[in-house]
């Protein structure tokens, strides 16, 4: 099937001509009804049992829609929304184990990029449990774990997985990978990566972002952001990678500066949801993880902070760190930052691209500015240095285009006072 991609007139834009649906993805939609949209995709997918999972705030939203599931003898089981932030061990057991026991065929994801990489995991269970004639694997009860789920990316050849619609909510983007990441029991970031764990389907309907809290709409679109600016300056990314990567950060910034003005403006959110696409499907061509991206994916994990609010407390510190190092690079993301709302270049000097960043997060409703924000002292964040160091050193410095010596330089770079952002 020929890979299709659907976007209404009136939210035609100059982008348009650069998104590409990934390998591996049947359609992307966007501006459209979710509704009738994933109910002639699942008959195009043949579905005859749907798994369907949801943020707890979305739930509201999309229980009509369930009842026409229901009502079509196609929903395998009530609407699970037990995945909590980050994709928390323990509910994400929980769907994988029920949608086994249901026999589910599709997964329909309806949220943020929690319960969408939760049902990459689902899909990636399916296909294990589903392999095994018994009711036992390697002599145990077939039950979920994180090892055994992690274990089956590997499988070689890799089980078909069953298809999956994602509805996103917000601007996280994990509906546009095949990367998934959860958190353990004992907060540590984990996660999985193959081929075909790439999503099924894509429709993104701005109806279903009403009523999200502005944490989770401003955070999630400012990671768009963060894609971008980690593909830029990451030192593998190629010219064309770049070039890509800076398209999208113009149009998340054009975004985010119309939702601040209008948070339901259906305009800007396709502009946050397109530039968004630009800049992760930049990320994943080969600078996946970025520093900033692998840094606050630990920080996340280890104080359970929205990654949003990640952004916001340490986007601006990691380009400081490595601003003589990256200089090129940054002076091309403060151009796209300085950008005039009517699309013209700042002739003008500009700022640093950290103050940029720091800049706008600060016009951001609801998004963490620094470390109290999210309860974070500083014994907490000499404590995450000397881990990262320790465990992540060689890593980390393989990522970031300027090395860090030593845990303390880490540390310092996390404590960087936001007033030396200018410098």
């Amino acid at each position: 099937m020929a890979r299709r991609l659907s976007i209404p007139k009136r939210l035609a834009t100059e982008a348009r001509q650069a998104l590409l649906v990934p390998s591996g993805m049947d359609a992307i939609h966007v501006g459209v009804p979710f509704g009738p949209t994933a109910l002639s995709e699942m008959e195009q997918l043949k579905v005859t049992k749907v798994y369907v999972m949801a943020n707890k705030s979305s739930k509201p939203m999309v229980e009509n829609f369930v009842k026409t599931l229901d009502e079509k003898g196609v929903l395998a089981a009530p609407i699970n929304c037990d995945v909590s932030m980050g994709g928390a061990e323990d509910g994400l057991l929980k769907a994988c184990n029920e949608a086994v026991s249901v026999n589910a065929d599709c997964v329909l994801t309806i949220g943020g990029g929690a319960v969408q990489d939760a049902g990459k995991f689902v899909r990636l269970w399916l296909s294990v449990a589903t392999a095994a004639d018994a009711d036992e694997i390697d002599g145990e009860k077939k039950a979920a774990t994180v090892q055994r789920i992690l274990a089956a990316q590997n499988k070689d050849p890799m089980p078909p997985l069953p298809p999956q619609i994602c509805c996103p909510n917000s601007f996280a983007m994990a509906e546009l990978t095949h990367v998934a990441g959860l958190v353990t029991r004992e907060n540590v970031k984990s996660g999985a990566s193959h081929p075909n764990m790439m999503p099924t389907v894509v429709i993104f309907d701005t109806t279903l972002s009403r009523g999200l809290p502005d944490w989770v709409r401003f955070g999630t679109a400012l990671r768009g952001i963060e894609h971008a600016i980690g593909a830029i300056c990451h030192p593998k990314a190629t010219d064309d990678i770049r070039a890509r990567a800076l398209q999208g950060l113009e149009l998340v910034n054009k975004g985010l500066k119309g939702m601040v003005q209008n948070p339901d403006s259906e305009e800007a959110q396709v502009n946050c949801y397109l530039g968004g696409w630009m800049a992760i499907r930049a990320l994943n061509t080969g600078c996946y993880p970025s520093i900033a991206h692998f840094i606050q994916n630990q920080y996340s994990a280890r104080f359970n902070v929205h990654q949003g609010a990640c952004s916001g407390i340490l986007s601006a510190r990691i380009l400081h760190h490595h601003r003589e190092e990256s200089s090129v690079y940054q002076k091309s993301i403060s151009q796209a930052l300085g950008m005039k709302d009517n699309g013209d270049r700042q002739q003008q000097s500009l700022p640093s691209a950290p103050q940029l960043v720091s800049d706008l997060v600060v016009t951001l409703p609801g998004v963490a500015k620094d470390h109290a924000d999210a309860k974070v002292d500083e014994e907490m964040l000499r404590d995450f240095a000397e881990y990262m160091y320790n465990q992540y050193g060689e890593k980390l410095n393989k990522l970031s285009p300027k090395s860090f010596c030593s845990a303390e330089e880490f540390f310092e770079m996390l404590t960087l006072p936001i007033a030396s952002l200018a410098e």
